[in-house]
């Protein structure tokens, strides 16, 4: 069955097709290198939990229930229109323990891999490495794809251990005044590399980062109706108070009844207020 979802703002109307929902947007035409186009996307439940944490092990962990089909389809959408994806040590020591899946590369043999062709984009996205400590392994599958791979880090960082890294073959990015990176000099950097729609698959203090450089461009949310609870959890913001800088406008919101759980869920797009 084709899944629907009902439009509800800004003109809400009859149920649509939510195959090709985000690829309409053509995310990749509207970035410049000169500007890069930035964007995020999360799914959080009604109180705000994306993610809970083991309270044995410590690590974090996405519950059963919290994301499904229609929403990993429009993460799909999402991802295939990036030249250049943003991830963390955290996800790949996750992948590395078989916590998670990849997400680092677009699923050959679906139809996202022929759009990317279709519209002049390459095969598969560059994958940037955002660390701080530099200790990490480099997924076998980025080489095996072909794939363009940078590793993004502080000034602060150990050198040896970047070093190291340029050894590997893996192209260094220092931005940022200390060992943390920096949303401003990471997006320029990228910028200056050819790089024009730059998708956050990097959870939370990425998304904080580039909020406070303002260089987020847009924000995709999908709010699952169900309560989580958990006394240990992530939200979507950990830091200091946004202020107005995390203001954001509601640019679109469509509503999905949900799958056989019953369980609907709202997708919804945000643009900063300092766009």
């Amino acid at each position: 069955m084709t899944a629907k979802i009902l439009p509800l703002y800004p003109d809400p109307g009859p149920e649509q097709a939510l195959k090709g929902l985000y690829l309409r947007q053509r995310l990749f035409e509207l970035g410049s290198a000169d500007k890069p186009f930035v964007y995020a996307n999360f799914v959080s439940s009604l109180d705000g939990r994306i993610a809970l944490i083991d309270a044995g092990s410590g690590e974090s962990y996405l519950p059963d229930g919290l994301s499904d089909g229609n929403d990993f389809r429009l993460f799909q959408e999402l991802h295939a229109q990036a030249d250049c994806l943003i991830t963390h040590t955290g996800y790949l020591r996750a992948l590395r323990l078989g916590r998670l899946g990849n997400i680092l590369q677009v699923e050959a043999g679906g139809d996202l891999l022929e759009w990317r062709l279709d519209n002049g984009l390459s095969i598969q996205p560059a994958v940037v490495v955002a660390s701080a400590s530099l200790n990490f392994t480099v997924p076998d599958s980025i080489a095996a794809h072909g794939q363009t791979l940078y590793v993004a880090t502080g000034q602060a960082a150990d050198p040896a251990r970047a070093r190291a890294l340029q050894a590997q073959g893996c192209k260094v990015i220092f931005a940022g005044a200390d060992q943390a990176v920096e949303g401003a000099p990471l997006v320029d950097a990228l910028g200056r590399l050819g790089y024009r729609c730059l998708y956050l698959i990097a959870g939370p203090r990425m998304l904080e980062t580039m909020l406070r450089a303002r260089r987020l461009a847009r924000l995709y949310l999908t709010i699952s109706h169900r309560l989580l609870g958990g006394e240990r959890f992530h939200s979507m913001i950990a830091g200091a108070p946004l202020g107005t800088t995390g203001g954001l406008a509601l640019r679109n919101m469509y509503y999905d009844r949900g799958a056989s759980d019953g369980f609907g869920q709202w997708f919804a797009q945000f643009d900063p207020a300092y766009r």
